[in-house]
């Protein structure tokens, strides 16, 4: 009986092991699109090879982690991963200056508060005046932070057990077995939802067609009639509003 047993579990080892690789493998062409994407976005110095390793390491944990019985697909789960890999590489190498991440959390605290005040989505000019700043000053600081846009709605919580869990790990997780994690799920898919419909039109275009429909800023920036400068500073000004709410609803 033993014997058996043991056979079966090295049947099930290496049937789980060949589908994680598999997994990887066919994945790696992702790892190259969201360093290409991410890169663009980074001064010209920055080493790419650098950004991969790290994004392969993502990739690596994600089919390790990848647990079908969520109900989340696979590519779903690896992107925020490789996402988050990419940004802990940036941030170790401090290419992600301290003065810039306080600008961020700077402009995000100032649209919460603003937002509470005003009882609607606060205007850019209104934004900047409250930071005592001209509007093109907010514009250009606006552009500077737009690196962190784009992967600061990938944040994770903790879960029961210590793990790590992001908004894309529990979209459609309808087989989670505790009813408490289910229960955040829900409700902060539904408050990402709901942000997302309360912003400027232009605001909920930009991040349905980055987001949804996969373009980048400059086609967007064409669909839309804008240039891709625009469209960065749209994208910032909706990721903060939305990093806001999301914050506000955890509380």
């Amino acid at each position: 009986m033993n014997c058996l047993l043991k056979t079966y579990e090295e049947e099930a080892s290496r049937t789980a092991l060949a589908t994680r690789d598999e997994l990887i493998v066919s994945h790696l062409p992702l790892v190259k699109y969201l360093v290409g994407r991410i890169a663009r976005q980074l001064p010209p110095h920055l080493d790419q090879e650098e950004l991969a390793s790290a994004a392969v390491i993502g990739l690596i944990t994600a089919a390790e982690r990848f647990d079908p019985s969520r109900g989340v697909k696979f590519k779903t789960f690896a992107e925020q991963r490789i996402r988050g890999t990419i940004m802990d590489e940036l941030r170790s190498k401090d290419w992600l200056s301290r003065s810039l991440r306080e600008k961020f959390k700077r402009m995000e605290r100032q649209f919460s508060v603003l937002e509470q005040q005003l009882k609607r989505p606060p205007t850019s000019e209104e934004v900047a005046a409250a930071l005592n700043m001209e509007l093109d000053a907010y514009f250009r600081m606006l552009e500077e932070v737009h690196i962190l846009s784009f992967v600061s709605l990938n944040d994770a919580w903790e879960d029961d057990e210590g793990g790590s869990f992001g908004l894309l790990d529990v979209l459609e997780d309808t087989k989670g077995e505790n009813p408490q994690n289910q229960l955040i799920a829900r409700q902060t898919v539904e408050s990402l939802g709901e942000a997302i419909d309360d912003l400027p039109e232009k605001e909920r275009l930009v991040v349905t067609l980055y987001y949804y429909e996969e373009l980048n800023l400059k086609e967007i920036g064409a669909v839309l009639g804008l240039t891709e400068s625009r469209i960065s500073q749209l994208h910032s000004q909706a990721v903060v509003r939305l990093r806001g709410k999301l914050k506000s609803h955890s509380v």
